[in-house]
């Protein structure tokens, strides 16, 4: 099911180069990118797994994780196969970095992934499991179909992706959750094969040049990226150059993948994460991937009111009005809502698609 792809060009020595990630792959005829879904076919670029899933899912919207972006509603969740970053210690490898197409058994077009969503009540469509930069094509072409259906779209990404791209694959998306995996070029070279300076870039083009709302991720990894000084740096460049509001999340690990004889992370390890960013001044700071009430619940960054109570995905408690005021102090909470209905909550639903008649 291969499908024309964008950005790429011809090199004067015969190979093309792809355009879509900093990596820029330079192809002969017949190769794939490093992503492995992005193939050089005659004198053009292909993308090898447009309308081609490897499964759908629905999920809460805290697991992406947004939590300030429509609380509480459903997110129809899923991916293809590839990955432009080589993470050693990949959560999702098994889709991420699966070399067998075999398995994206699940077809669908854009306009049935959205059908679909409708028909269950999503508020969303998130591109997730994998990162969406490397089916971009696919993934601009699902949101497309997503808005014109009234359902808003999420990336799940490590936003690895070139300033070339970039405009157009995120004037697609409303929200994105973006895995600032660590805060030193060495990790970023030494675990995922790639750089900290494109996300970085990516990020404050995000915050400063679109609308889109944007929350962080960092999975942080016992003796890799977990000190105090990185931690306290991250926390920092966020908090100056993307603003105090944007929400950070630091998540568990659990020993997988090439990373599979580490422990995994220890709660204390994300209480301490998060005090250190709270304590360098930014507002919303949660703990991921573990039972930890005060990590999940939203504070109101006026006054300090609980407004939003969480316990992983479960949301206990919501206290805002529908255009996102404390109730307290009226001061409004930086993100995106709406009216509150009953939530998702914690499950994970596996769903067929409708298919078009």
């Amino acid at each position: 099911m291969n499908h024309p792809a964008r950005y790429w060009h011809r090199l004067g020595d015969g190979r093309i180069q792809c355009d879509l990630c900093p990596r820029y792959c330079r192809l002969h005829e017949g190769q794939r990118g490093a992503c492995f879904v992005r193939m050089r076919e005659g004198d053009a670029m292909q993308l090898t797994t447009y309308g081609r899933s490897s499964g759908f899912c629905i999920d809460p919207i805290e697991k992406k994780p947004l939590n300030h972006f429509y609380p509480g509603s459903s997110v129809f969740s899923f991916g293809t196969a590839g990955c432009n970053l080589a993470c050693k210690f990949c959560q999702n490898w098994d889709i991420s970095k699966s070399r067998d197409m075999d398995r994206l058994m699940d077809a669908a077009s854009p306009d049935e992934i959205a059908a679909t969503a409708q028909a269950h009540g999503c508020a969303s469509v998130a591109f997730t499991y994998n990162d969406p930069v490397i089916f971009a094509e696919y993934a601009i072409d699902v949101a497309a179909a997503c808005h014109a259906r009234g359902i808003h779209t999420v990336a799940v990404t490590a936003g690895y992706i070139t300033e070339q791209a970039r405009g157009d694959f995120f004037a697609c998306m409303d929200a994105a959750n973006v895995d600032l995996k660590a805060f030193t070029d060495e990790f970023y070279v030494q675990l995922c094969g790639a750089h900290l300076q494109p996300v970085l870039d990516t990020l404050v083009w995000l915050r400063h040049e679109t609308d889109v709302w944007i929350e962080l991720t960092t999975l942080l990894i016992p003796g890799r990226n977990d000190s105090d000084a990185e931690i306290g740096a991250l926390a920092c460049w966020v908090r100056d150059h993307l603003g105090a509001e944007i929400p950070l999340h630091f998540s568990a690990f659990h020993p997988d993948f090439k990373l599979d004889t580490l422990p995994p992370t220890p709660p204390a390890t994300l209480a301490r994460a998060r005090q250190l960013a709270l304590d360098k001044g930014l507002r919303h700071v949660y703990t991921g991937n573990v039972h930890d009430v005060a990590g999940g619940t939203t504070f109101c960054a006026n006054c300090g009111a609980s407004l939003i109570v969480r316990d992983w995905y479960d949301i206990l408690a919501y206290r805002l009005d529908a255009d996102g005021h404390c109730p307290d102090c009226g001061a409004r909470l930086a993100g995106r809502f709406g009216a509150f209905a009953t939530p998702f909550g914690h499950r994970r639903l596996a769903v067929p698609i409708h298919r078009s008649s």
